[in-house]
């Protein structure tokens, strides 16, 4: 790996790590403000909605210029997302607006590794990146929970003295300090090397970026390796937002945690995904990723289990394993669904064909989420669903995949006959 790919990951931590102390913060927000807890999983949703919307768009645009400058003009909009809380907007408002920075940094992210790197690399850069995501996820988690907690608040509004004109409540201190991260990760992106790629010139007007779009999107679906990856990759993100705002409730709820312990848990299933993603790097090839389909079986199975744990004690093993199981399958996944974008069509569409798929499964499963909790459906039973319904959709992936391979062999052998 070269020095750039460095600078890149560096880069990636630094906006990842922020992006994640950003949910609780914003939580925090809430909290103080006594708005409802559906609030909650609107703030998520507003997060991921510019994913979705700008889809057609934000390829097209991270293959018009330099990636590190895409990258870092994403960095600046989130810094002005946070900054609008102190001109008194609400915090989901806010949210969203950090929202469409990462939606415009996603494609320029992953895309620059497919110009940086040969495809035999891309499965150990993505183990790589993945890693130090989740990495920073964690420490983002436990920053985000010591930013929140009473200690962590009361000391930094304390330690702000030159800023109390501007900064009136913990919350807003910890805000500053996150808008502190996102600048130095802007500053790691002037330092990403231009890669050399460039891209025919793209397509500015809405409607053509729209119908492009599309026909992207229909490429990758058609394709039989690309369905399938992109299928499960889908619904990975979409179980892991959810998952994510279900632990912090099932921590309150069955564990008696406040919000700045349940990061803690939050933190030990990203370690188990980090550890997961390591694992599949090193021993499952781009040839053989798509052997991993069954765990995300197991996994739905082992989320149901979470209903009958009321200790922390086992709450960390059972959180672990679920975090493992999804980081193994979702790492040769990822690579398979860039390699196939990669051949195509160009990686700024690509992704952000992926990026669209994603999201709106992160919108579906956290709008459903949202409409359970305002119904005051009981969480276990909330717990049950969620389960049953990833093992069931990964079950019928895994038969589709099966159905591919029996197409391909059968059209293999009439091809011998011809000959």
């Amino acid at each position: 790996m070269n020095r750039g790919f460095y600078t890149i990951m560096a880069a990636q931590f630094f906006s990842s790590l922020a992006d994640s102390a950003l949910l609780f913060v914003a939580i925090d927000l809430l909290a103080a403000m006594h708005a409802p807890p559906s609030l909650i999983p609107l703030l998520k949703l507003s997060f991921v909605l510019f994913y979705v919307l700008l889809a057609p768009f934000v390829g097209a645009f991270a293959d018009s210029m330099l990636k590190g400058r895409v990258m870092f003009i994403a960095n600046l909009i989130k810094v002005f997302g946070c900054g609008l809380v102190f001109a008194g907007i609400h915090p989901l408002m806010a949210y969203a607006v950090v929202g469409f920075g990462a939606a415009v940094y996603s494609p320029a992210k992953y895309g620059i590794l497919t110009e940086l790197l040969p495809p035999e690399k891309l499965v150990v850069a993505n183990g790589w990146i993945e890693g130090l995501t989740v990495l920073s996820i964690i420490l983002g988690t436990a920053f985000g929970g010591a930013l929140v907690s009473p200690l962590g608040g009361a000391w930094l509004l304390d330690h702000v003295s030159a800023l109390h004109s501007v900064i009136s409540t913990p919350s807003q201190a910890s805000l500053a300090v996150l808008i502190g991260v996102y600048v130095l990760a802007a500053l790691f992106n002037l330092g990403i090397p231009d890669t050399g790629a460039r891209y025919d010139h793209q397509e500015r007007n809405p409607t053509k970026l729209i119908a492009d779009f599309a026909t992207c999107s229909a490429t990758l679906w058609k394709d039989k390796l690309g369905q399938i990856s992109l299928a499960v990759t889908t619904l990975f993100w979409g179980a892991g937002a959810t998952l994510q705002l279900i632990v912090i409730k099932w921590a309150e709820r069955s564990l008696q945690l406040p919000l700045d312990k349940s990061t803690s848990l939050i933190g030990i299933f990203a370690l188990g995904v980090a550890a997961g993603a390591a694992a599949a790097a090193k021993v499952i090839p781009l040839r053989k990723s798509l052997t991993v389909i069954p765990l995300g079986i197991v996994m739905g199975l082992v989320v149901t289990s979470m209903t009958l744990v009321h200790s922390v004690t086992v709450a960390v093993p059972l959180l672990m394993i679920i975090g493992l199981l999804s980081g193994f399958f979702v790492v040769p996944m990822n690579a398979l669904l860039q390699h196939r974008g990669h051949v195509l069509m160009s990686a700024g569409h690509s992704i952000a064909v992926q990026n669209f798929n994603e999201n709106l499964s992160i919108l579906t499963m956290l709008a459903v989420y949202a409409i359970m909790i305002t119904l005051n459906l009981d969480l276990n039973i909330i717990i049950v669903l969620f389960g049953m319904s990833l093992a069931g959709i990964m079950f019928l992936i895994g038969r589709r995949h099966a159905a591919n391979q029996r197409e391909h062999d059968s059209l293999a052998l009439i091809g011998e006959h011809k000959h």
